[in-house]
């Protein structure tokens, strides 16, 4: 009789474990996709951390030289990032941050400002090593990427950012709303917003987003401020970050590089992971 109950928790908890997996998907993907890591919601590897008027998480994998993964906005999650995490974790020490808002990561009462995130990412570094780190941003993780390795230039060794170009006030006009994100992909949002410590402020996120690159400029005054080497990535047919805002925002930076991937769009790496990594791994090894 014991050995029966024992076998039975067993399968139960195996069917909790196939089901805490699958709650977790990547935006705009089937919803077949899912990973055998929950990442973004992994309670064997979060972490939080408090960054002022916010406690923010995060999550960290593998032992050896750090790298920070920035994920995307408002559609954006560390779940994103599977492919990178399983290839860079058995090598480096993956560190992987919901950025305020997104995730299990609160939004704070102060205006979101890319400062604001590269201090959020600083503070979770320093919570985790002391060493020099990679920043791998996407994105809206890209700008956030270029502002920490601006203001911290003696921790960030080298940074690949994929789908942030050039902006400025009137560039182009954010005013995407949670309903039209919702409307684009719901499953997504509903598995979103089971995280979010509080639900009921995705609309202000949005909103706040939509202020932030409203009246953010990133040009040559902020790029031009990177020392570290920077490898600048995107796809050919991004509508919305086109690859010449991109190329043009990568002049800026004393030490880049840029790879274009082709036939993909603002997601490179999700539309083709192989041929993202195979731009990436020699970056990387250098």
């Amino acid at each position: 009789m014991i050995s029966k109950v024992i076998t039975a928790l067993f399968i139960l908890l195996i069917c909790a474990d196939i089901q805490a997996q699958q709650t977790l998907r990547r935006a705009f993907q089937p919803a077949n996709v899912v990973n055998k890591i929950p990442y973004g919601n992994n309670p064997k590897a979060g972490h939080y951390m408090q960054a002022k008027d916010a406690k923010i998480y995060y999550e960290v994998y593998g032992k050896g030289q750090p790298i920070v993964l920035l994920h995307g906005g408002l559609f954006g999650s560390t779940v994103e990032f599977a492919d990178f995490i399983d290839q860079l974790k058995p090598k480096f020490q993956v560190i992987a941050i919901s950025t305020r808002g997104h995730g299990k990561s609160e939004l704070g009462t102060e205006p979101l400002t890319l400062e604001q995130r590269a201090t959020d990412a600083m503070t979770v570094i320093n919570a985790v090593t002391k060493d020099s780190v990679i920043v791998l941003g996407f994105s809206d993780g890209g700008y956030s990427a270029y502002r920490l390795g601006a203001m911290y230039p003696e921790r960030v060794k080298k940074m690949i950012v994929i789908g942030a170009g050039e902006v400025r006030p009137g560039l182009r006009v954010f005013k995407f709303t949670a309903k039209m994100a919702m409307e684009m992909d719901k499953p997504f949002w509903e598995q979103q917003l089971k995280l979010m410590p509080e639900p009921n402020r995705v609309e202000d996120l949005f909103t706040q987003v939509a202020n932030c690159y409203n009246n953010v400029t990133v040009s040559k005054d902020l790029l031009s401020t990177i020392k570290c080497p920077v490898l600048v990535m995107a796809g050919d047919k991004d509508g919305g970050n086109p690859v010449e805002r991109v190329v043009s925002a990568a002049r800026y930076i004393p030490n880049h590089q840029i790879s274009i991937i082709p036939n993909t769009g603002h997601g490179c790496h999700n539309d083709n992971f192989a041929a993202t990594w195979a731009s990436i791994l020699p970056f990387l090894k250098n």
